[in-house]
């Protein structure tokens, strides 16, 4: 599977220039390199994370489970979206420190590492950009290694200002900077990840527009009980009722209505056919 292997490199890299860049910002005193290499550590947990939820949701359903193992992929999606507002949550303390009490940076070493940790983390956003359509989860992990190759552009760019011009106080308030983008993309990964685990309708499909598709299917003459959820990402299924009050026209109705529903990207249709309306 394209995400497994995908999450498995850059779970590997990503380990591997977050001690780099760890090493490289105690030496050089520098709260942006410091904050990069947090988010590659947080990035590391949760690309470990994706890579088991990835494995575990290709697991067969059971009795117990008929749909499988495929919400685990949005749990890992929600606890990293959540892993990364609290990460950016203590940048963003620390930064206020920073400003209010300016720290010493050697830019050159911070210079030389970050433009190590931006490489690195190019490397790791294009292993992973082509699989992040794939889903929810490897989408999160995406967004961690776009918000760690922010982190390396603010590093740079803070080393080359203190080292032209010895302004410090630079370094917190970039960080602070980066750290506002990355709430953005967190919450959202939160939001949407919430919106799947509590049933919401796909924002792709209007629930009128659907009604209204059912009904016009012929011999239908009522549509009530309809529900559209994400099972995970690109998994969408529907329930409804349908009134057919010829029970000779049921199976063509049936046939009809599926086919009409598959056009707004539902996967899974399930319909109760009902001579008159019950359970509204």
């Amino acid at each position: 599977m394209l995400s497994a292997r995908a999450l498995g490199w850059a779970l590997g890299l990503t380990v591997t220039f977050m001690a780099v860049e760890a090493v490289g910002g105690f030496v050089a005193r520098s709260l942006a390199l410091l904050a990069d290499a947090a988010h590659m550590l947080t990035d590391a947990g949760a690309l470990a994370l994706s890579l088991f939820a990835a494995w575990i949701a290709t697991r067969p359903a059971a009795a117990g489970k008929t749909y499988g193992y495929y919400r685990v992929e949005i749990l890992a999606a929600l606890a990293n979206g959540a892993l990364l507002l609290a990460v950016t949550a203590g940048i963003v303390f620390e930064a206020l420190q920073r400003v209010r009490h300016p720290a010493q940076v050697r830019p050159g070493i911070l210079l030389g590492v970050a433009t190590l940790g931006l490489l690195a983390n190019i490397v790791v956003a294009l292993i992973l950009h082509r699989a992040k359509g794939e889903s929810l989860n490897v989408r999160g992990a995406y967004l961690h290694v776009l918000a760690d190759l922010l982190g390396s552009v603010a590093a740079i760019t803070a080393g080359a200002i203190i080292l032209a011009t010895g302004w410090v106080l630079v370094d917190p308030l970039i960080s602070l900077g980066l750290s506002l983008l990355l709430i953005a993309g967190a919450w959202r990964l939160v939001r949407q990840s919430v919106d799947v685990l509590l049933e919401a309708a796909p924002r792709h499909v209007s629930l009128p527009d659907l009604e209204a598709a059912i009904s016009g299917v012929p011999h239908v003459r009522g549509v009530h009980d309809l529900h559209v959820w994400t099972v995970s990402s690109g998994i969408v299924a529907m329930s409804g009722h349908a009134t057919v009050p010829d029970p000779a026209s049921h199976q063509e109705a049936l046939e009809e209505i599926t086919r009409r529903v598959r056009r707004f990207g539902i996967q899974h249709v399930t319909v109760q056919l009902e001579q008159s309306g019950i359970c509204e």
